[in-house]
This record gives structure tokens, C-alpha cells and sequence, in this order.
């Protein structure tokens, strides 16, 4: 049973080959109450325009937003909450597909539990050779989750338009690009949320080799920073710091291909 819209963002750059395959599976839900809302982040390819042909197809269903600069993701999926107007809001990216019945289960799941506030799906990866690993989410992560592994695959997660509304939504700054999704997680606990994952494939994410080149020294060094005020901030004892900080500096010396293949080997194990 459908139960009130869904605002689906989904910030876009450089993406107009998997673009298509992104917005069909979005179309193709059976979960009919939705609205798409795309931020083109000043692309230089011809993203905007493939954007904007679906937009064209359909008015009613598609909002298309452009960034007046590039300014990362965090930026653009705030730009799509200022317009969004759902019950619920679920992410999306522009190189991934979602399964038919994603929002359909998501929204059921969270009708059944009205003591959560979120819910993520397991991811099933995928690369220019097809199918390749899964990747498992812990179904009750908690606050403690946040010393490992992520507590949700961001692009999975559907929770209420006034979760993002009470935490303010995405923290835009130099230290959170590619890590936006950690430092709202942080934030989402300390706040008192709540949520599960479903340990289904209801989402499917390209994860290749230039997805972990994009993982910089630089990169790494902002998100240790952003679990060291994460800590902070959930009243972590000091001490604990002490394992994320070897954790990043070991992998900015390990190559790239290494931590791929370990990554792979990660995911099918389901950890």
C-alpha cells in the first residue's frame, strides 16, 4: 500500500552514459507515488541534456536543477531537498539502477516499524564485466557501528522528509566532499534516529577501480577527521581514535588495485 510521495534525489555529474539506465529504473517502480529530483553539478559532458530530454518526457514526474558552479555532491543533493516535496526521501545516483520494487519494500518496511526513521538496502555491485560482488549491511546497525563499517550504503537509504529537515541536511565543506553521507550518519545518531537495513539487493551500484582512485590521500584525511569530531560528538572514550587513525594512514600507502581486490573480497563475505 502507497503511502504518500517519495522524493527521489539525486545529484548528477558527468554521468550521461549511465544516466538513462538510472532514470528507467526509476520509471519502473511499482511504487508509483514519486518524484524525481536531479542537480546537475555544471557537468562537461552532455549529462544536463540527457537529463533534460526525460525531464521534457515527463513534466510532472521529473524536477531538473542546475548548480550555478561545481560544487560537489553535498551541495547539489541540498539544492534537490529545497525543492523536494515527500513524505519520504530516497537517494538515488546517476551511474546505478534501482530494483523494481525498491521504494515499494522500503516504504513497507517502514509502515511495519514506526520506531525507525531510515532504511538501507544491501548493494549489489556491478562493473563493465557485469555482476560482481554483494555488498551486506548490518540490519540493526546503532550508533557503535559508526567505529567500523558504514551503518547504511548511502545511495540506498529512504527515510522521512523531516529527518533530513531536523538535522538540516547535508554538511557542505571541503572536509566532507566524499564523505557527506559519514558526517550526516554521525549527526543522524546523535539526534536519536533510528535505522535498519534490508538485507536484500534492492539497489544496484557500479564499483570499479576508478571508484577507489577517487578515495585520495586528501580524502581519507577528511573523513578520519570527520570520525574524530563523529567521536565527539556520539561521546566516544579518546582512546578509540586510535584504530581509525592507523586505519588511514595504512591505506594511503597501500596501491589502489590491492584495496579493490580486498574490497571485493569484503563484500562477498558480507562484511
Amino acid at each position: 500500500m502507497e503511502d504518500g510521495k517519495i522524493s527521489v534525489i539525486m545529484g548528477i555529474y558527468n554521468c550521461a552514459e549511465t544516466l538513462p539506465a538510472a532514470i528507467e529504473s526509476i520509471l519502473q517502480q511499482t511504487y508509483t507515488d514519486w518524484e524525481l529530483i536531479m542537480c546537475d553539478d555544471c557537468s562537461t559532458d552532455n549529462t544536463y541534456d540527457v537529463a533534460l530530454a526525460y525531464q521534457n518526457k515527463y513534466p510532472n514526474r521529473i524536477k531538473l536543477l542546475q548548480n550555478e558552479k561545481n560544487s560537489y555532491l553535498a551541495y547539489s543533493l541540498n539544492h534537490c531537498l529545497s525543492v523536494a516535496t515527500g513524505k519520504y526521501v530516497a537517494r538515488m545516483d546517476g551511474d546505478d539502477r534501482s530494483a523494481p520494487e525498491r521504494f515499494a519494500r522500503q516504504v513497507a518496511f517502514l509502515q511495519e516499524h514506526p520506531d525507525l526513521q531510515l532504511v538501507g538496502t544491501a548493494v549489489q555491485h556491478f562493473n563493465e564485466d557485469g555482476y560482481t560482488s554483494l555488498m551486506l549491511a548490518p540490519v540493526h546497525p546503532d550508533k557503535y557501528t559508526m567505529r567500523g563499517s558504514s551503518p547504511f550504503k548511502h545511495a540506498t537509504i529512504l527515510t522521512y522528509k523531516y529527518v533530513y529537515d531536523r538535522l538540516g541536511g547535508y554538511c557542505v565543506s571541503d572536509r566532507t566532499r566524499r564523505s557527506q553521507d559519514r558526517e550526516l550518519f554521525f549527526r543522524f545518531f546523535a539526534e536519536g534516529f533510528c535505522g535498519d537495513n534490508i538485507n536484500e539487493p534492492l539497489y544496484i551500484g557500479l564499483d570499479d577501480l576508478s571508484a577507489v582512485k577517487r578515495r585520495t590521500w586528501k580524502v581519507r584525511w577528511n573523513s578520519f577527521l570527520i570520525t574524530r569530531d563523529g567521536y565527539r560528538l556520539l561521546k566516544f572514550p579518546r582512546w578509540w581514535i586510535i584504530k581509525p587513525f592507523l586505519k588511514t594512514v595504512i591505506k594511503a600507502v597501500i596501491p589502489y588495485r590491492i584495496i579493490y581486490r580486498f574490497r571485493s573480497r569484503k563484500a562477498v563475505r558480507g562484511s
